[in-house]
């Protein structure tokens, strides 16, 4: 073939190759508005795989997010029953700060009430004595905030007990249920004197004795301290009488008597320091302590 020839059929190839990249050119124009009948056909030819994907995509991430949403709302979860554990512990600490807030100021109010010639100081309840025959309270105060043996402890309710040992900070009380207890009282509606001992039973109620014969005695009538033995102030309420009867000798009647005092429920108690300006008759155990 000549080579003229063969230079003409190349030219004539490469006019249409260039033709024809020119049209593919203005058929993707993006500058145009519509879609050429290539990149229509194009589009039809790669809709399905395009769907295909779409739709797997989603289920995969459907599937993939699962597990991760589980783990996420099980460390919530995890999350707010430690918050709401918090908040219950908290809800209870609180309770018991506005409780001992209560006790408290009952406790300041009381002693606002006591006569002038009354000085005290308040305590809480440490210890109790396990064991059923003897009957005692440890406080956390002692000797170096002012407490002695003999010093009578009450509550707005009634009397409590007196101090029988006391270290530097902690003191023993006896309280009136114990059987060694023994008070100077009298009936407050009839002035009758008796004394009012602690029982050894489970009761925890009291005995009053030597209650004189002349007087009657009856069911609802308050004991109070008579002051006699300089122990225990006078007119301190101690309790109620619930029944009373004759001794075996005739001679006196002796009552059982319901002590106003919850003693299974003390925390805060008030220690009387001072009494008409005499300290109580320093007598009893004192124990060393630091």
């Amino acid at each position: 073939m000549p080579r003229s020839r063969r230079s003409g059929k190349r030219v004539f190839f490469f006019i249409i190759f260039m033709l024809a990249f020119l049209l593919l050119m203005k058929s993707t124009d993006l500058k145009k508005i519509g879609m050429s009948p290539l990149e229509g056909a194009l589009r039809d030819v790669f809709a399905p795989l395009q769907k295909f994907s779409v739709t797997a995509t989603r289920w995969l991430e459907g599937k993939l997010s699962l597990p991760i949403a589980l783990i996420n709302a099980t460390r919530q979860n995890k999350q707010l029953t430690r918050e709401v554990a918090e908040l219950k512990g908290r809800l209870v600490e609180l309770e018991e700060c506005r409780l001992e807030n209560e006790r408290l100021k009952k406790l300041l109010d009381f002693q606002t009430r006591l006569p002038g010639d009354f000085k005290g100081t308040s305590a809480a309840v440490i210890g109790r004595d396990p064991g059923n025959w003897f009957q005692t309270i440890t406080l956390n105060k002692g000797f170096r905030q002012g407490v002695q043996v003999n010093m009578t402890v009450l509550v707005p309710e009634g009397l409590v007990g007196r101090v029988v040992k006391v270290s530097a900070n902690t003191a023993q009380v006896m309280l009136i249920t114990d059987p060694r207890s023994a008070i100077s009282s009298l009936v407050q509606e009839t002035r009758s004197p008796g004394i009012v001992e602690g029982t050894s039973d489970t009761s925890g109620r009291l005995r009053m004795i030597h209650i004189p014969y002349d007087i009657f005695v009856r069911r609802g009538q308050t004991v109070v301290t008579s002051g006699l033995g300089s122990l225990f102030p006078k007119g301190v309420a101690v309790g109620q009488i619930m029944d009373a009867k004759k001794d075996p000798t005739g001679l006196f009647y002796n009552a059982t008597v319901q002590p106003f005092v919850d003693f299974n429920r003390l925390e805060e108690v008030f220690i009387i320091t001072e009494l008409a300006g005499e300290l109580p008759e320093k007598t009893g155990d004192r124990e060393s302590g630091s």
